[in-house]
């Protein structure tokens, strides 16, 4: 499954939010620095939603604060 997300990285905590519209606000301690905050976002995700980290990757938005996120259950 495909969804949409907004990052807040360098955050004082880390949180998953789903908005009314369907996609999510995901908050990271993570600096967005050298994908430290990707990593950070894919790990949440997947403990969010209970799957494996490697069963979670961002499809578009790598350097950017919206992206679209693949979760394969």
């Amino acid at each position: 499954m495909k969804i949409n997300i907004k990052v807040h990285a360098r955050s004082k905590r880390e949180s998953v939010v789903e908005l009314p519209d369907g996609s999510f606000k995901v908050e990271v301690k993570a600096p967005p620095v050298d994908g430290a905050a990707n990593e950070a976002i894919c790990a949440l995700l997947a403990e969010h939603f209970g799957v494996h980290k490697r069963d979670v990757s961002v499809v578009t938005g790598a350097t950017n604060n919206k992206k679209v996120v693949e979760v394969i259950k």
